[in-house]
């Protein structure tokens, strides 16, 4: 008995050990999304995978790709990381590769598309003469790397390239799967990855399928130009309704949801840090500083510049912030204009908007009224032509004479007085 339980203990050890030994050098190959809007949450969460994979015995990386395309800066980026891998790549169109997804497929040794997948129309907006041949030049040189006809991948995003029986005159190309294989775009048709991994020799693997985050996914969502220019046109928006009504309530909600999501999703997609927010909130501050003494000041001129400073800041591309700022501005123009219609006020916005009236009923007059002296009789004390003074009651006067020229010394009388001005005439 004693002998058996060693036995089963060496066993039991070599077991372990063999099974440690096997997960430690098992072979995998990953399959990595690449999906939505390209834009530098894409190439963060690629950059930040890839990295992790260094450290792990790959057989190869298969990245699923369906996007309409995105900033082809950071699809340059993206392809470069794709170039640079020592590990057999394929690019999977489960879906389509438009636009910026065109370079990114290219990029791999392997292109494989589903039965259903299209690839192509990777024109530039805006599409000048600058942007679009930099862009050729990518697509080209990437093609030309990878051994692909870097004609018609340059007919994708160039509608004035012509290739007989590919493109027609003045349209981009675009390729089903079928066409891609037949021009040599795609080396495999499938929509399964045993079958694809086997197509291409990677045997004896498993398959990891790699899933975005919710932080990648709220981050590549948010940093979205129009998501983007939503929130900010939200938060501008439900501030104007929190300073124009009593106490805190949904508008001031609704704006901290809106700036909050605005700062925080660009800052998790990384396209601007802590300190576009941090200037956010100190022009914030200064401006309720602004609002709390009477007219305008330093404080809220600063604040202003703070604010629009921090929200151009938290956005990729100056351009693309200037857009989504306007949109902001003027929607929240139109609001506040609706608001003040309807009535709504506050004692800070009193503060900053002059809104008190005089009437002549509460004894407010523009200029001092000479109505006192209508039909009253006096004496000129000067010459008149026509202006002149006039004494009456023992006051000077000024006067204009309704008869031109009046001498000095000759008694007259006030016919009409319009505001401080007295007309007068000869007795």
């Amino acid at each position: 008995m004693k002998k058996l339980r060693i036995s089963l203990l060496i066993f039991l050890i070599v077991f372990i050990l063999s099974n440690l030994v096997f997960a430690e050098t098992k072979e995998e190959v990953y399959v990595i999304p690449i999906k939505g809007e390209i834009n530098r949450a894409t190439y963060n969460f690629l950059n930040d995978t890839l990295n992790k994979l260094t450290k792990k015995n790959v057989q190869g990386i298969i990245f699923e790709i369906d996007t309409y395309g995105g900033l082809i800066d950071q699809a340059e980026k993206i392809k470069n990381l794709i170039v640079s891998l020592n590990v057999p790549t394929i690019s999977y169109v489960n879906n389509k590769a438009e636009s910026a997804g065109v370079l990114i497929t290219i990029a791999s040794e392997k292109i494989v598309m589903s039965p259903t997948a299209t690839i192509g129309s990777a024109e530039t907006i805006p599409n000048t003469e600058k942007v679009l041949s930099m862009w050729r030049s990518f697509l080209r040189d990437t093609a030309q790397y990878r051994g692909r006809d870097s004609d018609i991948i340059e007919a994708m995003a160039d509608k004035d390239m012509y290739i007989e029986g590919v493109s027609e005159i003045g349209k981009l190309v675009n390729l089903t799967s079928k066409e891609a294989m037949e021009h040599g775009i795609a080396d495999f048709i499938s929509d399964d990855y045993k079958e694809i991994i086997a197509y291409f020799d990677i045997e004896n693997t498993n398959i990891v399928k790699v899933e975005e985050g919710l932080q990648i996914k709220l981050a590549k969502y948010i940093s979205n130009p129009y998501v983007s220019s939503l929130l900010l046109t939200l938060g501008f928006v439900g501030l104007i309704v929190e300073i124009l009504t009593p106490g805190f309530g949904i508008g001031g909600t609704i704006s901290i949801i809106g700036f909050g999501l605005y700062f925080g999703g660009n800052i998790l997609a990384g396209n601007s840090n802590w300190t576009s927010l941090a200037l956010f909130v100190t022009g914030l501050i200064l401006l309720v500083i602004e609002g709390m003494v009477p007219g305008f000041g330093l404080p809220g001129i600063s604040g202003i510049i703070l604010v629009l400073a921090g929200t151009i800041l938290a956005m990729e591309s100056l351009s693309t912030a200037i857009l989504s700022l306007s949109v902001a501005i003027i929607i929240t123009t139109i609001a506040t204009i609706i608001l003040l219609k309807l009535g709504f006020r506050s004692k800070i916005f009193n503060k900053i908007i002059l809104t008190t009236h005089q009437k002549d009923e509460k004894g407010y007059l523009s200029v001092d009224s000479k109505d006192e002296y209508l039909d009253k009789e006096g004496l000129t004390v000067s010459e008149l032509r026509p202006t002149g003074f006039i004494e009456i009651d023992g006051k000077r006067l000024d006067a204009l004479s309704e008869e031109g020229f009046i001498p000095r010394d000759i008694p007259i009388k006030v016919a009409r007085v319009e505001g401080s001005k007295i007309f007068v005439r000869r007795l």
